[in-house]
């Protein structure tokens, strides 16, 4: 499917969609605690049913409505967990690998096209680090197959991506004996503060020292809950870059500042670029306008890239996107990816090893590639509302990995966009 963009000026509002990060990680809890869970507001997206069957095939059961209601396995999965398809994602793969590494049977991980570029080795090291065993693994990536038991003890952990810690720490509780974890460069620290706040409801005790060594004690087990999951900064950065670089007044509604999302930083960026806000009851509106480019470290807002790529575009003088590099290391090469194609839109742009160089540029539609990457085709749609002529972005199905109703919610908002059926 392509998405065809064409110049706009948005007005309105829009709700933003639960978090992918909170939902999975939710659903994967849910799966292996004791009791009836309630999961109020979660993202109902490609990835999050991703999560969904696996926590099925670990034997948990799953109704989905308005609420889900997933009744969990009260401990290690079961014997008939032999095989789980993650499809696209990579935060599911991650997770659920761990949980399933509680069991003493084989299970075997594998996913798409872009799940199979993904690094595993890192976690799947820690893992053996802990009494798991590697059964089969085509080098270190999807597919793979592993079995249990975690038993616990002592390991490290690359940080290169945050989820391989996040997998260890939802995991380790539930092993039979404490463990010690040590993080070697840790990226995307937000994302850890998520995980850490879901232990800390959840009763789970451990110890720390920032967020380079934890204790987690063995033998614990995760307790029913009922939660609203709160919506997602990753997703509202994209209509707030449209109404950015588009000199639009929206409301963006839904988002919760409280929260550990490290995404929620994207608004700090703006601001500082010269994008007004002003909080209301119901939300926050933002007002677009003249922007300037500013050096920006993106090391916790590594989903943002894509998104502050386009808006750089459009800022006065030149933006340095920074300290990055695990952006090469999602659904796509997004360091990559992101020069290529605003390039082909006419972007004066430097591929740096961690990030980019990018100078105010005059764009022009053309056809682009999305790379089966949710963030791609939704940053590089948004490019299109400012550009002069027509962009088309191809892969436009993928923007339902995270954020289903996208292309609804920014036309109700006046941008022109289309869906093109292949």
């Amino acid at each position: 499917m392509k998405l065809r963009s064409a110049n706009s000026v948005l007005s309105g509002e829009i709700s933003i969609p639960a978090s992918k990060s909170h939902t999975i990680r939710a659903v994967a809890i849910a799966a292996v605690a004791r009791g009836i869970s309630v999961l109020k507001n979660p993202l109902i997206s490609e990835d999050a049913q991703a999560a969904i069957d696996g926590a099925k095939e670990m034997g948990a059961s799953v109704e989905l409505g308005r609420d889900w209601v997933i009744r969990g396995i009260g401990g290690k999965p079961g014997d008939r967990c032999r095989h789980i398809d993650v499809r696209n994602s990579g935060t599911s793969l991650r997770i659920l690998t761990a949980l399933c590494a509680l069991g003493d049977h084989p299970v075997t991980f594998d996913g798409d096209k872009s799940i199979r570029q993904r690094p595993m080795k890192p976690l799947l090291t820690a893992l053996e680090n802990l009494g798991v065993t590697l059964v089969e693994s085509a080098d270190g990536k999807c597919p793979f197959t592993i079995r249990g038991p975690l038993l616990g003890g002592s390991t490290h952990v690359s940080g290169i991506s945050s989820q391989f810690l996040t997998a260890l720490l939802i995991a380790c509780p539930m092993g039979p004996n404490n463990t010690e974890i040590m993080v070697e460069g840790l990226n995307e620290k937000p994302y850890v503060e998520i995980t850490l706040d879901w232990l800390r409801r959840m009763g789970i005790r451990f110890e720390q020292q920032g967020l380079e060594w934890f204790r987690i004690f063995g033998g614990q087990h995760y307790k029913a809950f009922e939660r609203h999951l709160p919506s997602d900064f990753s997703s509202a950065t994209f209509p707030l870059c449209a109404a950015a670089i588009t000199g639009s007044e929206i409301l963006i509604k839904g988002l919760d500042f409280s929260d550990h999302q490290g995404d929620k930083a994207v608004f700090p960026f703006f601001e500082k670029m010269g994008v007004q806000f002003r909080r209301v009851p119901n939300g926050i509106i933002v007002k677009g306008g003249t922007m300037k480019g500013i050096d920006i470290d993106m090391n916790n807002t590594p989903d943002a890239l894509p998104a502050m790529a386009v808006a750089a575009c459009f800022a006065q003088g030149t933006t340095r996107l920074l300290n990055v590099p695990q952006a090469r290391l999602k659904e796509c090469d997004r360091i990559a990816a992101s020069a290529r194609e605003l390039g082909k839109m006419g972007a004066r742009i430097e591929e740096l090893e961690d990030g980019l160089i990018i100078h105010q540029s005059k764009l022009c539609g053309t056809a682009v590639h999305g790379y089966d990457d949710h963030r791609m085709v939704m940053a590089l749609s948004i490019a299109g509302l400012a550009a002069e002529g027509v962009t088309v972005v191809d892969t436009a199905e993928s923007a339902g990995v995270t954020y289903p109703g996208f292309v609804d919610d920014m036309v109700k908002m006046g941008a022109r966009f289309d869906l093109i059926e292949q």
